[in-house]
C-alpha cells in the first residue's frame, strides 16, 4: 500500500490544477509549473483535493504512484510558497559575487569559477560567504545549488569547503591520531 500515492493534496485559495491528457499544470501567484503524468496514473481534481490513483498493484505502478503524487505535492508548494536553498563558503578567500545572473565563486583555485544563474532561479548574495538560491521548482532549485555545492565539497579534515547552511561536516583528526 502506497501511503504517499494514497494521500489527498488540498489545493490552497489561489492555485490552480488542470489536468489535459497526460498534462498537469499547476498556476499559483508565484508562477506556473507543469509535468508530463505516466500514462497508467490518473490525477483527478475531487471538491479542492487531487487524488491519483493506480490500476493494480504491479511494482512499477506503486512506485510511479508515489513519485506521481510527490511531485504534484511541489508543484503546489512551489507556486504558493516557492522554495530556497542557503550555502555557505567556509575557507581562507572563499567567497561568493552575485553580478547579474552570473555567480562568481572563489574557492581556493588559481582562477573564479564562474556559473549562470539558470533561468527562473534567483541568487541573493547575503554576505561574501552566504548565498541563496530561490525559484519555484524544487528540483531545479536543489540540483543547482548542488552543483553550486561541487566546486569545493567541504572536506573533513579542516571543513573547508562550500556547504549548505546548517549541513554537519563529519570531521576527522588527522595524521596525529596515528600515534
Amino acid at each position: 500500500m502506497s501511503r504517499i500515492g494514497n494521500r489527498e493534496l488540498v489545493i490552497p485559495s489561489g492555485v490552480t490544477v488542470t489536468v489535459e491528457k497526460n498534462t498537469v499544470t499547476v498556476k499559483g501567484p508565484k508562477g506556473e509549473l507543469s509535468i508530463e503524468k505516466p500514462s497508467v496514473i490518473t490525477v483527478e481534481e475531487v471538491e479542492g483535493k487531487i487524488l491519483t490513483k493506480r490500476p493494480n498493484d504491479v511494482k512499477t505502478n506503486k512506485q510511479l504512484h508515489g513519485t506521481t503524487n510527490a511531485l504534484i505535492k511541489n508543484m503546489i508548494v512551489g507556486v504558493t510558497d516557492g522554495y530556497q536553498k542557503s550555502l555557505e563558503a567556509v575557507g581562507v578567500g572563499y567567497r561568493f559575487q552575485v553580478q547579474g545572473n552570473k555567480l562568481n565563486i572563489n574557492a581556493g583555485y588559481s582562477h573564479p569559477v564562474v556559473m549562470e544563474v539558470p533561468a527562473g532561479l534567483k541568487a541573493e548574495q547575503i554576505s561574501n560567504t552566504e548565498i541563496t538560491i530561490s525559484g519555484i521548482d524544487k528540483q531545479q532549485v536543489t540540483e543547482f545549488a548542488a552543483n553550486i555545492r561541487a566546486v569545493r565539497q567541504p572536506e573533513p579534515y579542516k571543513g573547508k569547503g562550500i556547504r549548505y547552511k546548517g549541513e554537519y561536516v563529519r570531521r576527522k583528526e588527522g595524521k596525529k591520531a596515528a600515534k
